[in-house]
């Protein structure tokens, strides 16, 4: 192989370990924006939660307040 055919293999050769990089670049670029999405996502999703849960307690709360008042009722209701 003549000098010159060596350095063109050389050159083609690195184009193509260039072009990987390149590749590899964008590849890992997406997956980060696909993974800032999705961890923006599984926020929005854990903030809605924690305000259903937030919601639930309250409402088991009242739940909760109304049984026991209609117990004490139906206590009166025993005692008489």
């Amino acid at each position: 192989m003549t000098p010159v055919e060596q350095e063109t293999d050389s050159l083609h050769a690195l184009e193509q370990r260039i072009q990987q990089a390149v590749q590899l670049v964008t590849r890992l670029r997406q997956e980060k924006d696909a993974a800032l999405q999705e961890a923006t996502e599984a926020r929005a999703e854990s903030a809605r939660l924690a305000d259903e849960l937030k919601t639930l307690h309250s409402e088991r709360k009242q739940v909760r307040s109304r049984i026991e008042k209609l117990l004490g009722q139906i206590d009166q209701l025993s005692a008489g």
